[in-house]
């Protein structure tokens, strides 16, 4: 390898070493202090590079391409409060394990406390929201430093994905010249055959980590077994995806050899999919475990984080079930206090070896109450969408009407509680996330976007006016990152959410101050980012629009303007009514 000075050597090997452990993308923000890093980056022929203006932006695109594909994505921004606009996205890929790089280009450790332009200490940054943290140090043309940086690449690409997975921070110290000009001397012409090691590293990864599978002794699996064989009423609980969930085909040889029914949330990887088809997949409990005479289960197996679905996250807590959590890292993902076990390994190895030794089919006859509730709880939604267009029916047609394959991402507030209590299980190929580490409606379209560039699947997204505002930035991405999506905004001209609240009978300051009416008309957007928007009324116009603009190639806004405080008047008539029927 040859570099010009110390600082192109530095971020061309760190850019080199990245790559060989299998980082295959970055998302770059311009800046002064990260050329290095930025150079070596934009240069390297094994890595896409994402150009973002904003750092926010930047670091959720990289967290949807992250969560998307469960590999590392890198992120670099330049100095000072560029570091900091990082921190929302560090946040919520700590709390829902997506595996990020962070690389923050600093000043040299002398400028520290000395009042220099653009200087602020960013050691520790993001405190315990990183699974690890380091300051490399300064640049050399040093065989024992050089090696040192490779292996630092790789325990950073390890301990971002190991269980749990998160994101990573290397602060990147730089002295001047920042830009690859000659500096005689710098890097000696003997460099690479005095320290090949260091120079060019190895074919392949400097160092390799292999890693793996925790899976239950062989007596636990029996003592669990023989709980499942016993239980007249036993169920699977499906949170949110926290990175290594069950896969389908355990999750199927689980279900056919318990015979219980499946309660998955809409982000679990598991409302959705071929399974659907051979498992009894539920989706519609919102409603119908809520003021309906439904019997307790007496053992639940839980995996994923907990559910978005309040109903069920208290219809757990109030039974008196055997409650296994079934957790890879060790973390407790229930917030209700109430499961009984702790069971600290991988859950596609439990659900498939559990399948291996139980011996019984289940009862068919809670099976069958599930069945039944399900077939007609979706004959009332179905009713429901009928009569009014309100935003739970929007997220109703959208699930049911998704090609398939698509990749659907739903912002926080109502959205993905709309998809929870409205999307039917299909058995097609949707993949749905959202931001549910720390549900925040910050970075929800630039995320969405993310997700969509690691993929050739039509992108959907559905957000409320209040997140769409909120990350209007992210919207550049379309054209600096080739990517194109369907927008389904959801606008009722405010926080609709805050009509769920008791604080919705205190007004004032309830309008003013929680439901924060702007109106503001979004059409703007469609000349400023070179898109297409189109506002729509009534459930056939949306369909048209949405079933004509998906996957099109192009990006289409499609905007329904409603009533907050009326679809939440109809949720809670539409939940009086299934408690009637079902």
């Amino acid at each position: 390898m040859t570099a010009p000075n110390r600082n192109t050597l530095w971020g061309q090997t760190l850019a080199d070493e990245l790559a060989a452990a299998g980082v295959d993308a970055v998302c770059l923000s311009p800046g002064s202090r990260s050329t290095p890093l930025t150079v070596a980056f934009a240069d390297h022929p094994d890595i896409d590079v994402f150009s973002h203006l904003d750092e926010r932006s930047s670091a959720f695109f990289a967290l949807g391409r992250a969560r998307r594909t469960g590999d590392v994505t890198a992120v670099v921004c330049t100095s000072g409060t560029a570091a900091a606009n990082f921190h929302p996205a560090v946040l919520e890929a700590s709390e829902s394990r997506v595996p990020l790089l962070l690389l923050t280009a600093d000043r040299p450790p002398e400028l520290q406390d000395s009042g220099a332009n653009q200087t602020t200490r960013q050691e520790h940054l993001y405190g315990d929201a990183v699974r690890a943290y380091r300051t490399l140090p300064e640049p050399e043309a040093d065989a024992r430093k050089l090696r040192s940086l490779r292996v630092t690449a790789a325990r950073a690409v390890r301990d971002a994905t190991e269980t749990p997975a998160g994101p990573v921070h290397l602060n990147v110290p730089f002295r001047k010249p920042l830009e690859p000009t000659e500096v005689p001397g710098d890097v000696p012409d003997s460099f690479a055959t005095d320290a090949p090691l260091a120079a060019t590293g190895r074919d392949g990864p400097f160092v390799t980590t292999t890693t793996g599978t925790a899976r239950l002794e062989e007596a636990d699996l029996r003592r669990f077994g023989a709980l499942l064989e016993t239980a007249d009423r036993g169920l699977l609980v499906c949170g949110p995806s926290d990175g290594p969930t069950p896969s389908r085909d355990a999750l199927r040889a689980f279900t056919e050899a318990t015979g219980v029914p499946v309660l998955a949330d809409p982000l679990s990887g598991h409302r959705f999919g071929a399974h659907v088809d051979s498992a009894t997949v539920c989706g519609g409990y919102d409603s119908y475990l809520d003021g309906v005479d439904w019997p307790d289960p007496d053992v639940v197996v839980r995996t994923g984080f907990s559910p978005t679905s309040k109903v069920l996250r208290q219809y757990l807590r109030d039974s008196d079930a055997r409650q296994l959590v079934v957790d890879p890292a060790g973390d407790w993902p229930e917030a209700e206090f109430t499961a009984t076990d702790h069971v600290v390994a991988d859950p596609s190895a439990v659900l498939s070896d559990l399948a291996d030794v139980v011996d019984t089919t289940g009862n068919p006859a809670w099976r069958k109450r599930f069945e039944r509730a399900e077939s007609r709880y979706w004959d009332v939604v179905e009713d429901a969408c009928e009569e009014s267009y309100f935003e739970g029916a929007i997220l109703h047609d959208v699930a049911t009407h998704c090609p398939d394959p698509t990749t659907l991402f739903v912002s926080n507030s109502m959205p993905v509680r709309d998809l929870d209590r409205f999307g039917r299980p299909r058995p097609a190929a949707l993949s749905a996330y959202g931001n549910r580490g720390v549900s925040g409606i910050d970075g929800i379209t630039s995320t969405a976007l993310g997700a969509g560039s690691a993929t050739d699947d039509p992108l959907v997204l559905v957000t409320g006016d209040i997140a769409y505002y909120h990350d209007m930035n992210g919207l550049l991405a379309l054209a600096r990152c080739d990517v194109d999506a369907t927008i389904v905004l959801v606008n009722n001209d405010g926080g609709g959410i805050f009509h769920i609240l008791p604080i919705e009978d205190f007004d004032p300051p309830f309008t003013e101050h929680f439901e924060t009416p702007h109106g503001l008309d979004f059409e703007a957007t469609e000349d400023l980012y070179d898109l297409s928007f189109e506002r729509v009324d009534g459930r056939a116009a949306f369909l048209d629009a949405f079933e004509s603009s998906v996957g099109d190639g192009t990006t289409t806004v499609i905007e329904l303007q409603t009533d907050g405080e009326e679809s939440h008047r109809f949720r809670e008539r539409f939940h009086d009514r299934v408690c009637e029927q079902v």
